[in-house]
Formats: C-alpha cells, structure tokens, sequence
C-alpha cells in the first residue's frame, strides 16, 4: 500500500481533478481532487491523502497544547477563535494571508514549523486529534481497514 500527505493548499493547479474540482465545501473539492489522483494512478495498493488545508491546520485542534508551549497572550483564543469560525480545524481557510501557516505566524513569529507543532501535536495525542479532523480520521481509518487486509 502506498498513500500521500500532501497539504491541499497550494497544490499544484495541473493535478489531477484540480481543474475540475465541484463547487461546494472544502472537503467535497479535496475529495474529488483525491479520487482523480487514485483514478489515474489506477492501483488498488494507492491511497492517496490531502490535508485539508495543510499541516498547520492540525495545530489549530491543538489549540490548548501550543499555548502552553508557546505563552503568548490570546494565542489559544485566537486559534480557537478561527477554529469556531471556520466550522473545524480543517476549514480554516486556505487563501494566500489566512492559509493556517500564515495565521500562526502572524499570531506567534516564533512559531517553529518543525518543532512547535509536533510537540503540540504529540502532547494533543492521535484520538483527539481525529476527533477534530474528520478528513484525517477517514484517511487513518481507511488505513486500518486495508492494512488488515494486507497478508
């Protein structure tokens, strides 16, 4: 079995389903994009996975564990604030100056890509995590199905 984790922000434009993508929410858009991907691999063994939008956005489900790593003043409540807006971590949108990247450093310039967020994620833990993130737990779940099928 082989899958992806690619952020669907900024993906690349001449991706497969990305030019016909439906109108409609996030999810229904990264969906078709993942689907034209499996078409045209055309193997069973592939499952391709999007991040809805991108890594940061798994940070945003852990608003609480990043403010306790990084205490700068209204941080959690921001996050938390963009959480409640958008409908879910994975629907913090996604343009060129609200990308969740692009927020967090706006609301914390020292935020680390490479440090902060693992370790906010990690003390958040993997069930919380896919609680908050339905695209992510359909991806893990349908992991788990195949990978038990595997002999």
């Amino acid at each position: 079995m082989l899958t992806t984790l690619f952020d669907y922000y900024a993906f690349p434009a001449d991706s497969p389903g990305m030019s016909s993508r439906p109108e409609g929410s996030a999810r229904r858009r990264v969906e078709h994009v993942e689907a034209a991907l499996s078409a045209t691999i055309d193997d069973p063994r592939f499952v391709p996975h999007l991040i809805l939008h991108e890594l940061e956005t798994w940070v945003f489900a852990a608003a609480d564990q990043l403010g306790w790593i990084l205490p700068v003043p209204g941080l959690t409540e921001r996050l938390r604030s963009d959480v409640h807006a958008a409908g879910g971590p994975e629907l913090v949108n996604d343009g060129p100056d609200t990308a969740p990247s692009k927020r967090l450093l706006r609301y914390c310039d020292v935020y680390s890509k490479t440090n902060d967020g693992p370790l906010a994620l990690a003390d958040l833990g993997i069930e919380a995590l896919r609680a908050e993130c339905p695209h992510l737990d359909q991806w893990l779940a349908h992991l788990n199905v195949r990978a038990g099928q595997i002999s």
